[in-house]
């Protein structure tokens, strides 16, 4: 299978160096509560599926993990892949491939794990909708994680339950399927409200130049979710539900004092502003740096501000002896 990659993808983390050194971490005590829900926290050499692993930022954290994991880190970005090879981690097979087409053997690992990929979106949407109404999904817009032959003669097409039979398909019985997202103020969903003003004026910056393409702030996994708890049990049995239903999820709030340059490559690391370019991305920029110069931005005696949002992770297990297609 050929992979390629939408425009916007290949642009926007075309700079993986930078993307790898301002993105933030995730802390260690979410990781193992994410792990224990996921059944795998303890489980010595148990193997985990990263998925659209990037530039490794989760892969690590499972690298070093006492368990000694055997992790495939799946990516369809070539430079994202080749920054994540060249941390040699211990353990680790860093392969090319995409959420509907996954190079590992059926039904050989014992969790899959999507860790700040923008568009798990559509996978949870995709373990929703087809639990609840077990019907044939279909959602606008490309994602990274999808190969190119899923898609549409028009490109922005993709049939989603595809990649949630194929996450199924490599899970042991029982096994798990996780999600975990660093959510700062800023690139939250717009009914969160933000800590301060000048995390409220970055939001409205970023909202301004969103480009419809589903991400977690759209929010569309929860629009999904409160309609499959609205639905009957009879829906719910005529499913054939792939995973346990409702799904798990959790979240635990951060604050990281960060000097406004360190903000402003964070901020200009996300996909929708790293494609814009000249004038637009400088006045972008201006406005960035105003709104954290503003009087009202609480300030340390380093000049750093702090840095609010959300750990957010979520997690189901596949249903034993779902009937699935052949293949995958």
């Amino acid at each position: 299978m050929v992979f390629e990659l939408s425009d916007q993808a290949s642009q926007g983390f075309k700079n993986a160096s930078s993307y790898d050194t301002h993105r933030p971490s995730y802390p260690p005590e979410v990781v193992d509560a994410l792990l224990a829900q996921l059944q795998v926290k303890g489980v010595p050499n148990a193997r985990i599926v990263d998925l659209g692993a990037g530039t490794g930022k989760f892969t690590q954290l499972l690298a070093v993990r006492e368990e000694k994991y055997d992790v495939v880190a799946v990516e369809p970005h070539e430079e994202m892949r080749k920054a994540l090879s060249a941390k040699n981690l211990s353990a680790v097979d860093v392969v090319q491939g995409c959420a509907n087409d996954i190079p590992v053997e059926s039904q050989s690992v014992d969790a899959v794990v999507a860790a700040q990929v923008g568009s798990s979106q559509y996978i949870i949407v995709v373990v929703l909708e087809v639990m609840v109404s077990g019907i044939s999904l279909v959602k606008e817009g490309p994602s990274p994680l999808f190969a190119s032959n899923s898609l549409d003669a028009d490109g922005t097409r993709f049939a989603t339950d595809d990649a949630l039979e194929e996450i199924y398909r490599i899970l042991a019985p029982g096994g798990s399927f996780g999600m975990i997202w660093n959510v700062e103020d800023y690139n939250a969903p717009a009914s969160w409200e933000p800590t301060s003003k000048w995390e409220a004026t970055m939001k409205e910056i970023m909202w301004s130049y969103d480009d419809q393409r589903p991400r977690f702030r759209h929010d569309l996994w929860r629009n999904v979710f409160d309609k499959q708890l609205s639905s009957t049990p009879f829906t719910i049995q005529a499913a054939d539900p792939l995973f346990s239903l409702p799904l798990g999820t959790s979240s635990v709030k951060f604050m990281h004092w960060l000097h406004p340059d360190a903000i402003w490559q964070r901020f200009q690391s996300l996909s929708q502003i790293s494609v814009l370019k000249g004038d637009e991305l400088a006045g972008v920029k201006d406005k960035v740096f105003a709104a954290m110069s503003a009087s009202s931005a609480e300030v340390n005696e380093k000049g750093e501000l702090p840095l609010h949002g959300h750990v957010v992770y979520t997690w189901t297990t596949a249903v034993p002896g779902a009937p699935i297609k052949e293949g995958g």
